[in-house]
């Protein structure tokens, strides 16, 4: 083959995967346009949820069971990387 021909090869080879790539990119940019658009009608249901939820823990509070449980976890995982 001569250089010409090699050159042609190569153009075309390099054409084929930029405009691949750009297909590849365009399309990564919807899906993550539309996935923007799912999550932020999903996310104005959380925060009442969430600040519900926070308002009755705070005035409960933790409860002496989950305390004993995570004071005992740490003083497992203290006592097991020492």
């Amino acid at each position: 083959m001569d250089i010409g021909a090699l050159l042609v090869q190569a153009a075309n080879l390099m054409i084929t995967g930029m405009a691949g790539v750009f297909v590849f990119l365009s399309i990564l940019i919807l899906a993550m346009g539309l996935l923007a658009k799912f999550a932020a009608s999903t996310s104005l249901q959380t925060p009442q949820q969430v600040s519900t939820r926070g308002s009755t823990a705070s005035q409960q509070g933790v409860s002496k069971a989950h305390v004993a449980a995570i004071s005992a976890a740490v003083a497992t995982y203290r006592k097991n990387n020492e």
